[in-house]
């Protein structure tokens, strides 16, 4: 950066940021809000996937999705220990918050997060048995995968190589989801996976925001976001609609 630009026009001109000692007040703000909402989501998600994996029909199903349980906490781990480095208590944040807490499964609370924590909306509502389970992981999945494309691009470097670490790990839970699904096709009826994805659908599409960010020129420039909320959700609605039309299920 040259000694004369401020932090913020370099921001602005795709410069980026190595450790918390040059990191302005509102950026260390936006950065603190997006990796507590990957860490409770990705926490969260894991407690509630832990509870269903006794559930799997077969040994290789409960390792497979014992194995999910423990990537998700070692990604958690991952940006939790960068905001370690910005003076987040890790001890503490980790057993702080009640990651197997959820509402009514009837809830309807759109994008709202609740007080409790800063988890996505969707990890809030509870997986119903494990077809529910593998379907809810495969429609998510689908939605991680297209969001860490855009999370893998932030300012702050250390996050965003902790992220390409994490981008392909998460890649790979939605492709045992798919295999997952596919193998319950061949034993269940296709009216209750459908059941299930026109449940998670709606909420899954929630995660990716309103269409219209009212913060979205602001963290632009501060290299914190590339694409809009719209656009990565129309991404994720077509490559879900296609992997579902070629189970033999409908995204709509």
């Amino acid at each position: 950066m040259a000694d004369d630009m401020s932090i913020e026009n370099y921001l602005a001109q795709g410069g980026v940021l190595t450790n918390p000692s040059n990191v302005p007040p509102r950026y260390r703000g936006e950065l603190m809000k997006l990796m507590a909402s990957f860490v409770d989501s990705s926490l969260a998600g894991a407690a509630g996937f832990a509870d269903i994996i006794n559930e799997g029909p077969g040994i290789k199903e409960r390792i497979a999705a014992a194995r999910i349980v423990l990537e998700k906490t070692d990604n958690a781990d991952k940006v939790l220990s960068i905001m370690g480095e910005f003076g987040a208590d890790t001890a503490r944040y980790a057993t702080h918050h009640p990651w197997t807490a959820r509402l009514a499964r009837d809830a309807d609370i759109g994008t709202t997060r609740t007080e409790q924590d800063m988890r996505l909306a969707v990890f809030n509502y509870p997986l119903a048995g494990w077809s529910d389970a593998v379907v809810m992981n495969l429609l998510m999945g689908r939605a991680v995968t297209v969001q860490l494309t855009e999370l893998c691009r932030v300012s702050y470097q250390p996050l965003a190589e902790a992220f390409r670490a994490i981008q392909p790990v998460e890649r790979h839970h939605a492709e045992l989801a798919e295999e997952g699904v596919a193998k319950l096709l061949e034993t269940e009826e296709s009216t209750t996976l459908q059941a299930s994805v026109d449940y998670w659908m709606p909420r899954v599409a929630a995660s990716f925001g309103a269409a219209e960010s009212t913060k979205a020129e602001m963290l632009a420039a501060m290299g914190l976001r590339h694409e809009s909320n719209a656009t990565l959700k129309a991404r994720w609605s077509a490559e879900t609609g296609a992997c579902l039309e070629k189970l033999g299920l409908s995204a709509a």
